[in-house]
């Protein structure tokens, strides 16, 4: 099924097209013909639209980020929603593809600020070769056109995204629902205290995994959502009602 709008941009690099569509209202950035990989609302471009990109946000629940890194840009709408919400946090954003990057700044009004760094490298190489502080929180988000970059399941990156983290920090990884089972589940319980994850109804798989436990209760919980709520200006609570927590057997 094609994409709707008028095409606005369109340029290729060494991993594919990269385009920008309009239909008015939104802007989508995509990969190919019939991939949404961004979906940006022009009236209210701090808010993401994408379900999946609100759940991965529920990880704020847990923690109030003072350092944050993120792989994987799309069109920036989860980076800028945090920049602008967030004004004592600190992101460095690693994107595999330049193109990309050129198109969240002209086309998505992804903003140029002090706090946020832009590598344009490898998610994985940068995990193993670049220094930096350790984070609170990793938003770990790669797909190409055919879907999620294996890479993001690989035991070797989870383990460097480990070692990003503080004491107390947060991984996130936004997964499809092809990648849901025990296998995966088993495997980050062994590297992380904490694991839970919510399912969207876009089919997406998005996990949640700590260092440390959060023994936050239930309405400890959804007082902070109702909080988020007002703050960012959309509902956490489809998500928080989802949300599964798969503790060590």
């Amino acid at each position: 099924m094609s994409l709707s709008g008028k095409e606005i941009h369109r340029s290729h690099d060494e991993y594919g097209v990269v385009r920008v569509l309009d239909d008015g209202n939104k802007r989508y950035l995509s990969f190919g013909e019939t991939d949404e990989q961004s979906c940006w609302l022009k009236s209210e471009p701090l808010i993401p639209q994408h379900e999946y990109t609100r759940a991965m946000m529920l990880v704020l629940l847990f923690c109030e980020p003072k350092r944050s890194l993120s792989l994987g840009l799309g069109s920036g709408a989860l980076n800028h929603c945090l920049h602008h919400h967030f004004p004592e946090l600190k992101q460095d954003i690693v994107e595999l593809r330049n193109e990309v990057v050129k198109v969240a700044y002209r086309y998505f009004q992804f903003p140029r600020s002090k706090r946020l760094s832009l590598h344009v490298m490898d998610a994985k190489e940068y995990l193993l070769s670049v220094d930096s502080k350790k984070v609170d929180i990793i938003i770990s988000d790669i797909y190409t056109e055919e879907g999620l970059d294996e890479q993001q399941l690989h035991p070797d990156y989870l383990d460097a995204c480990h070692d990003r983290l503080k004491t107390n920090g947060w991984l996130v990884l936004n997964c499809w629902r092809d990648h849901q089972g025990e296998n995966v589940l088993r495997q980050l319980k062994d590297q992380f205290a904490d694991v839970r994850s919510c399912t969207t109804q876009s089919g997406n798989w998005v996990i949640y995994a700590s260092k440390q436990r959060e023994e936050l209760s239930a309405n400890g919980l959804k007082q902070r959502a109702k909080a988020l709520n007002q703050r960012l200006g959309f509902s956490f609570s489809p998500f928080l009602g989802k949300l599964v927590d798969h503790k060590a057997n």
